[in-house]
């Protein structure tokens, strides 16, 4: 198998979980989100840590702590990171105890349009006029789902700017994904520890030995292996891929918040959805084609060198 099945494999197994991953929050939803979010933090380090000793990169692990908490502004970005983070995994998971997968669903479809925003604004970086059309195509859906209904989808915008500002953030980092993740969780993993202590001591903690409590734990896993399946997939296959695979994980979130969980997909979802989706794949279309027009540009370039 090529190098590039590889990475397609590896890559459609992390959004595939990622958008199975309601299902796995709905088998606790009567636990607290904030102590489920605790042992997510706690138990994704120690499955990173475990991971990182696995493979034999220990050393490397603590070099890079080392390097990181010696500079003040990278420890400070790695805070603003883990913070992002772990608001946008507690929104998520109250969004689906809540009964709102479609919301989150939407947030990660407009998350990508989100962050060129950012990376607009903050970044100074370049945007296509087809980019700004696809934003306004998507930019109507969502302002006819606002109109429609009444109300503006909250939820959807926190998850996609929260997600955008924590890559942004990432940026100024600069570090592998699975160091990345160890060090996030290892920067919340106290606190969290100190939550779920609180919580067990004045007894309204759920953790014991109960089938709850191996979902808990389960957590660190279902957070990581998508983690370490993506890394793996994205070193392997081009970004343009990644840009239309990345639709994945909310198309299953939306398909299974209507069809197992009988969310309501009204006609004014049906509308905005299309509005949605049509400024979606002018955006990838687009991005793919300059892309490889870049591609093509390096390449007659080696061959007259």
């Amino acid at each position: 198998m090529g190098e590039s099945k590889k990475g397609i494999i590896f890559a459609m197994g992390a959004y595939i979980i990622w958008g199975f991953l309601p299902i796995y929050w709905k088998q606790i939803e009567e636990i607290s989100s904030y102590e489920i979010i605790a042992h997510r933090v706690l138990w994704s380090f120690v499955f990173m840590i475990l991971f990182i000793i696995f493979i034999g990169r220990w050393r490397y692990f603590k070099e890079d702590l080392k390097f990181i908490f010696s500079n003040k502004k990278k420890v400070a970005a790695l805070f603003m990171a883990s913070a992002v983070i772990t608001s946008n995994w507690l929104v998520f998971i109250i969004a689906v105890q809540a009964g709102h997968i479609l919301d989150a669903s939407l947030g990660y479809y407009i998350n990508p349009l989100i962050s060129i925003l950012l990376g607009l604004i903050i970044l100074g970086e370049r945007f296509s006029r087809v980019g700004w059309i696809a934003i306004f195509i998507v930019a109507v859906g969502v302002a006819y789902m606002i109109v429609g209904l009444g109300s503006a989808p909250w939820i959807s915008f926190y998850l996609a700017v929260s997600f955008s500002v924590y890559g942004l953030i990432k940026k100024t980092i600069n570090l592998d994904a699975v160091y990345a993740m160890a060090v996030e969780t290892f920067v919340l993993a106290p606190f969290a520890l100190m939550y779920i202590i609180y919580v067990q001591a004045t007894g309204s903690g759920s953790f014991g030995i109960n089938t709850e409590s191996v979902w808990m734990m389960g957590a660190g896993a279902a957070t990581v292996i998508p983690l370490l399946l993506f890394s793996l997939g994205v070193q392997k296959i081009r970004l343009s891929l990644i840009g239309f695979l990345q639709y994945f994980a909310p198309t299953i979130m939306l398909l299974i918040g209507v069809f197992m969980y009988d969310e309501a997909f009204t006609d004014v979802h049906a509308v905005a959805y299309v509005f949605i989706w049509s400024g979606l794949i002018i955006y990838s279309v687009n991005r793919y084609l300059a892309m490889r027009n870049d591609n093509r540009k390096q390449s007659r370039r080696r061959i007259k060198n």
